[in-house]
């Protein structure tokens, strides 16, 4: 998050600076943001999720498992392999992610527009999910209320999650396949994964568990998304209290 919010404050203003409408400029800073806050995440993230992984395939641990616990997956995947071994898909966890945080972030800002610009004259008519705000002024301006803004909010992330997973299907299984195949000696190589992959059930196997991974994208992001604009609203409203800039 910290890298996402540090390159949407820059790229944003610049694509405004350039000439770019406000909804463009907006998409454009979310991708861009999407980007780097994947690269940023997957250095900390891939070990964890090669040794996830391992884990999940080899089912639950029994005495003749490979396996037994995270932190002898850990030591036996650094023993046979390196710290590689802890990295193995790195290059092709970018480029599932990569794409995918620029795709949710994208859609997330785009989406928060079109239902705004939807329901935005209605709330104000109807007076449903607003909250009168004293400007100081003697002005009063209505604004969403907390509740509507998290509904709004949740809405465009589960929007933005099921996008984001039909885009980025394929490479999330290539990715994974890679981290939990037997190279059996040999290079395991992308070209070489997806090659297994045709071969067993065509190009659809590259959309095996699309479903739960919509569903589990879209309720993940909605968590995440609620809580973390929460915050940032809780902040800037603490930091106004407290004369903070």
């Amino acid at each position: 998050m910290g890298a996402l919010e540090a390159t949407r404050s820059v790229v944003g203003p610049a694509a405004l600076g350039l000439g770019a409408p406000e909804p463009a400029a907006s998409a454009a800073a979310g991708a861009a943001a999407g980007l780097t806050a994947a690269v940023a995440a997957q250095v900390v993230w891939t070990p964890v999720d090669v040794i996830s992984q391992r884990l999940m395939v080899q089912g639950n641990p029994c005495p003749a498992s490979r396996y037994h616990g995270g932190l002898d997956a850990f030591r036996k995947i650094v023993a046979s392999d390196g710290l590689c071994g802890l990295y193995r898909g790195f290059g092709m966890s970018i480029l599932t992610y990569a794409p995918s945080n620029a795709v949710w972030w994208a859609t997330y800002s785009l989406s928060q527009k079109i239902i705004w610009s939807g329901i935005g004259c209605y709330l104000c008519e109807y007076g449903v999910g607003v909250q009168e705000i004293d400007d100081g002024d003697g002005e009063i301006s209505l604004q969403p209320s907390c509740k509507t803004l998290m509904v709004v909010q949740g809405t465009s992330a589960a929007i933005a999650g099921g996008a984001a997973a039909l885009v980025t299907m394929p490479l999330d299984t290539i990715k994974t396949r890679m981290q939990v195949m037997d190279g059996q000696g040999e290079p395991i190589t992308i070209g070489r994964t997806v090659r297994e992959l045709i071969k067993e059930g065509g190009w659809g196997a590259c959309y095996r568990g699309l479903g739960p991974r919509w569903a589990s994208m879209s309720l993940s992001a909605t968590t995440m998304i609620t809580t973390y604009e929460f915050l940032k609203r809780l902040s800037a409203k603490k930091g106004q209290e407290s004369g903070v800039p």
